[in-house]
């Protein structure tokens, strides 16, 4: 069973140890406060995109509403951590629970849309929540914001210093991380797989493709809904420009250019797009002096050359060049023998 498991879904182990060994080894190298800073919100989004890869690249919806989510755990942990004496990891706990009952109740009407009609209704909640929180400004703070969310503590520990809410923030994503290879790895994710290949002959078969596309939708909604929590903790301030459409859309981008069909896609694209997002700005602004989001035409580019030359994203370069460095060993072995 494991040589099976291993041929479908490749090593467990190794490309986790691998992970590990580099967000352990990455604060000795980085001391830029603001590099670092990037390293702490790629921490919080791949939260988000995780679960994005579940619902996208195993179940096959797609889902331009994610920020939505993002938003109601950030929200809820602002407006009540500012108001009230309540500690803030059972808000977050708390949030994450709304946050899926909310999308389970939606996810029952909209999850039987396909393709661009499930794309546009999803990007219609995110409509909604952003409206919301722009309307409701005496509990929101509106165009505004919400200022002077708190720090979080851990037994003791300030998780306001910066290195200590990294390795934090990147303990919590591998938790996740491990957490979604399970589902994957576990008949749940052949089920999903099996949706995302054919939800029709999956019916044929007797699978609840319905029951199991809201549950998936659920659980990557309350990913989210974790990752907006820590984000507002980590910056203590969000307002409505943080989560409109384009933060939805970009987190859809850093799925399909890291790979939708690995979990490893998603910490992947999500590194990709932060750092180039942040080259565009340094070259368009102070070099080009080009002003406007040039961001959007160089992501749609990415893209492109993406869906054209790596079908798979980017996490299938690295299989190729395995199988690469394998191959050259090889070679080298046959003439090292034949000499």
């Amino acid at each position: 069973m494991s040589k099976l498991e291993t041929t479908l879904y490749g090593p467990r182990w190794k490309p986790f140890i691998g992970f590990v060994a580099i967000i352990l080894a990455l604060p000795f190298f980085v001391h830029a406060p603001h590099i670092f800073t990037i390293l702490i919100l790629i921490g919080i989004y791949t939260i988000t995109t995780i679960g994005l890869n579940l619902l996208t690249g195993y179940a096959g919806q797609v889902s331009l509403g994610h920020a939505a989510f993002f938003a109601i755990g950030a929200y809820v942990s602002g407006m009540v951590t500012t108001r009230t004496a309540i500690s803030p990891w059972i808000v977050i706990v708390a949030a994450m629970v709304l946050t899926f009952a909310v999308a389970w109740l939606i996810g029952i009407p909209i999850l039987k849309l396909k393709g661009h009609f499930l794309a546009l209704a999803t990007l219609g909640f995110n409509v909604i929540v952003y409206i919301l929180i722009s309307g409701l400004s005496d509990y929101t703070g509106g165009a505004l914001g919400l200022n002077n969310i708190p720090a979080l503590q851990l037994f003791g520990l300030s998780l306001s210093d910066p290195l200590n809410f990294y390795y934090f923030i990147w303990t919590v994503a591998a938790l996740v991380i491990i957490f979604s290879t399970n589902i994957v790895r576990s008949p749940i994710g052949r089920l999903l797989r099996s949706i995302h290949d054919s939800e029709i002959a999956s019916e044929t078969l007797g699978v609840k493709a319905a029951q199991y596309k809201v549950y998936i939708f659920a659980i990557s909604a309350a990913f989210a809904s974790l990752s907006g929590s820590l984000y507002a903790h980590f910056i203590h301030f969000i307002a409505p420009p943080t989560i409109n459409i384009s933060f939805s859309i970009l987190l859809l981008i850093m799925v399909m250019v890291g790979g939708s069909h690995s979990i490893w896609g998603a910490p992947l694209g999500t590194a990709i797009i932060m750092f180039l997002q942040e080259l565009i700005r340094t070259v368009s602004h102070s070099y080009l002096k080009i002003s406007g989001p040039v961001e959007i035409v160089v992501y749609g580019f990415v893209i492109v050359l993406v869906m054209m030359f790596l079908p798979k994203g980017t996490i299938s370069l690295f299989p190729r060049l395995a199988a690469a460095i394998s191959r050259y060993r090889i070679k080298s072995a046959g003439k090292t023998t034949g000499g």
